[in-house]
């Protein structure tokens, strides 16, 4: 028989509002199936939507990372072990297999769950990323074991699904400016410069000064699509190729975005 969590008058509230915003955050009508599903998630593990402890993607409920952090906290979880599956890891391909292990209180022998990522099962979004969603898909599944959790994460997923949540109109529709549009199903090129920026440790500040300077535009946002994909380009090659340098030329701008007003 599945534990729920204790019927109280906060978790009705919670219930209540959970449903709500589902029915205001969907836009397409939800199925009787869908709403009994989400109040059953919600007095069964008091998952939260507004905190994103829940996603609704593509007609199904998925569990978030997030969510599952909350709930072991209010289980009380004892601890979460990670190791890295070296004979199973290729750096040069990108390619990690993570092991984690969930103890839910101090007698607990642990619940085990693997986690891999490789650039063919991931999101072009987070390519570069790889070892950090194989460490996330493994604590999940871990904790998905420990806490009788059958929804898959978003985490684990191999593709970037798309949410039914507000916000969703501007995703599907390519911006007028190039610079922020998906072409040919291609990742857009603010997401490709921001995942290079935390890639490599960049300041981002100084990376949008050198992208105007590079296209000779006031700003990045002036630029246009071509121009702002060759800079993409370059920048990847060279903090790969001459990092040290790349972070001399980015200091070069400093002073003059301490002075701009």
């Amino acid at each position: 028989m599945i534990k729920r969590v204790a019927d109280t008058s906060e978790l009705g509230i919670l219930v209540r509002r959970n449903i709500r915003l589902a029915r205001c955050w969907v836009t397409r009508q939800l199925g009787t199936v869908a709403i009994d599903r989400l109040r059953d998630l919600t007095k069964t593990f008091g998952f939260s939507l507004s905190l994103g402890d829940v996603q609704y993607l593509d007609g199904g409920w998925y569990i978030t990372h997030a969510g599952l952090l909350r709930l072991s906290q209010r289980r009380r979880c004892v601890g979460i072990r990670v190791q890295q599956v070296r004979q199973f890891c290729d750096p040069v391909t990108s390619r990690w297999v993570f092991k984690a292990t969930v103890y839910t209180s101090s007698r607990s022998k642990g619940f085990v769950g693997y986690g891999d990522a490789d650039p063919s099962n991931v999101s072009s979004l987070v390519h570069g990323a790889e070892m950090r969603v194989a460490e996330t898909r493994a604590v999940n599944r871990a904790l998905r074991k420990a806490y009788g959790i059958g929804l898959c994460s978003v985490e684990e997923l191999g593709w970037a699904p798309r949410s039914n949540a507000p916000g969703t109109p501007d995703q599907r529709t390519p911006s007028t400016n190039g610079n922020n549009g998906h072409q040919n199903g291609q990742p857009r090129l603010r997401d490709r410069l921001c995942l290079l920026i935390r890639q490599h440790q960049l300041d981002a500040g100084l990376v949008k000064a050198y992208a105007a300077d590079y296209c000779g535009t006031a700003t990045i946002r002036d630029a246009s699509r071509d121009l702002v994909e060759a800079f993409i380009n370059d920048l990847a090659l060279r903090a790969v190729k001459d990092r040290p340098g790349l972070i001399c030329q980015l200091n070069s701008y400093a002073k003059s975005q301490e002075v701009a007003p």
